[in-house]
């Protein structure tokens, strides 16, 4: 099992991190290889929500389906697969001061221990670490660009 730690911080304040990261339609903007991330039924977030996630990690193909199983308003968003390749994720938004927030994640991935989850894991390792450093900076740019964008609107 592999786990994958992000931190950072974004000029922007506490809800507008936390309500970037929870609206399912910006993860394939900042969530480096998602190219898919679609809510299975009506609920689009909040605890019990589930999405459809497919991920392209060189030259794989990743597809699971997730489930909220935690989420506390401005603090906690954790996601667990229930279907596909196993993973989990849980981010924590902590107010840095009135105008900066830490954005923490940590990702767990398994692709289990067979002939198949080894040669799978061979093949996608290398990209998960450039992967990581993407998404940190992909996404702290988007949140500070989505809050000037609600402070110019």
């Amino acid at each position: 099992m592999g786990q994958i730690s992000i931190k950072a911080v974004a000029a922007a304040p506490l809800a507008v991190g936390f309500s970037f990261v929870d609206d399912y339609r910006t993860v394939p903007q900042w969530m480096f290889g998602v190219t898919e991330f679609m809510p299975l039924g009506e609920q689009e977030n909040g605890l019990g929500a589930e999405y459809a996630a497919t991920m392209v990690l060189g030259p794989k193909t990743l597809r699971s389906k997730v489930r909220v199983t935690e989420w506390e308003q401005d603090s906690l968003i954790t996601l667990e697969s229930y279907e596909g390749i196993r993973n989990s994720s849980s981010w924590h938004f902590t107010r840095v001061d009135d105008a900066h927030t830490e954005l923490s994640v940590v990702f767990t991935y398994d692709f289990g221990g067979g002939l198949a989850g080894k040669a799978l894991a061979k093949i996608v390792e290398p990209f998960v670490q450039a992967a990581v450093a993407q998404t940190e900076k992909d996404l702290r740019r988007l949140v500070e660009q989505h809050y000037l964008a609600l402070q110019e609107g």
